[in-house]
């Protein structure tokens, strides 16, 4: 890597500052905000803050040993410099550096070893024993792949262009990018570039969705003229593949408890030409309850750890806990035994999350099918993140 900038250097110790010590800041808004303060940055240089940005959240606990110390607003410098050394990037000697003792931090780099496996793999210690009690010893194989750097993987959208016409497009906005074997929709980034500059993206010819996610609107099985209920909706990304799927036909009803994420799926469906959609907001159980057997198919993203995708979210894993986890598990089943009520009898439903624990996964699965005999289980998917992308659970259930 290059020599790091004195201003990239505050920009990262800025983006950090937030992302560790304000509420609700979240890593790839705060890194959005710092990029979109800094419009005079060159390309290199931004690709060089994210990285270093990204990878110091990654890397939190491990630079925390190297430090000797836990990370405080007064010494996010002495953290930067650990990643720096530890990366061997190369840096000067910046006036926020002043007073680091650089040569303790060298001396726990030249171990070459770590004391725990929390270090190693920079998690929360109750996440090593969770992992550990519900993997079991494949666990340090995924944990080792949720610590590599996402591929940016986007969803041709099929109403207005395909895989190969996406690429080609791509292509002449000098944006190297290949289809992937397996995902219909798929096309992969060489390299990550921000394409929401590009004119492919305002013509709405694709959204950026992770190949693993793209796995279930195949899954659904919708078809053209089906009614269609996606009850954990937010921004849509599902939404707007089933759209395509459906090549405009029926019905979508999407729904979510937060109103401004519906809105932005209205302006993302605009952007992508699906005019099948219906946003509703569930303010009350009514909204729920007037949707009892109306359904051809339904999907439940349900709410989860995010521990499937913890490469392009590095800092979840710093803001949730086991007492988080827990809530989450009781909050899935409730919308899984509420919002399965929605599909007709012959209907099918797709119960998925973004996490990686049987718990969130197959035993809610098991536990649901146990307690109500009028479904069966038609498949299930487990994608793990060593696989190359996204960790993703997905079942299709059937109402019979």
């Amino acid at each position: 890597m290059e020599l790091i900038h004195r201003n990239l250097c505050i920009g990262i110790h800025d983006a950090l500052n937030e992302t560790f010590f304000e509420k609700n800041k979240y890593a790839d808004k705060v890194i959005e905000r710092l990029l979109k303060a800094h419009k005079k940055w060159g390309s290199q240089d931004r690709a060089v803050v994210s990285e270093i940005f990204y990878n110091i959240i990654r890397w939190k606990k491990r630079l925390e040993y190297y430090m000797g110390e836990g990370v405080k607003p007064g010494n996010i410098y002495k953290m930067i410099i650990a990643y720096l050394l530890w990366s061997g990037t190369k840096y000067k000697k910046f006036e926020e550096f002043e007073g680091i003792k650089i040569a303790d931090i060298l001396k726990k780099l030249e171990k070459n070893s770590v004391p725990s496996k929390a270090i190693e793999y920079s998690i929360p210690e109750w996440l090593v024993q969770t992992l550990e009690t519900e993997l079991g010893p494949e666990w340090e194989r995924e944990m080792t792949a949720l610590n590599e750097r996402a591929h940016t993987v986007l969803r041709a959208n099929t109403l207005k262009t395909t895989v190969k016409g996406l690429i080609s497009e791509l292509k002449e906005e000098e944006v190297e990018s290949f289809s992937i074997k397996n995902y219909p929709y798929a096309v992969q980034l060489e390299e990550k570039k921000n394409v929401f500059l590009t004119s492919a993206f305002k013509d709405g010819l694709f959204e950026v969705q992770d190949a693993s996610s793209q796995l279930i609107g195949d899954m659904l099985e919708v078809k053209e003229g089906m009614r269609v209920v996606d009850v954990c909706a937010g921004a849509g990304g599902k939404t707007l593949h089933l759209a395509a799927l459906m090549q405009n036909k029926g019905q979508i009803i999407a729904l979510d408890i937060f109103e401004w994420k519906l809105a932005e799926l209205k302006r993302r469906a605009k952007r992508a030409g699906a005019h099948n959609i219906e946003t509703r907001v569930i303010s009350d159980n009514k909204v729920i309850k007037r949707l009892h057997e109306k359904a051809d198919r339904l999907l439940i993203d349900a709410p989860c750890s995010g521990l499937g995708v913890l490469k392009r979210n590095p800092d979840s894993k710093w803001k949730i806990d086991q007492a988080f986890i827990d809530r989450i598990i009781t909050e899935q089943y409730q919308i899984l035994s509420d919002y399965s009520k929605i599909i007709k009898k012959g209907g099918k439903m797709i119960y998925a999350t973004c996490s990686i624990l049987p718990s969130e996964n197959e035993k809610q699965v098991e536990r649901f099918l146990s307690e109500n005999q009028d479904y069966k289980l038609v498949k299930e998917n487990k994608v793990l993140p060593s696989q190359g992308y996204d960790g993703f659970y997905m079942a299709l259930i059937e109402r019979l």
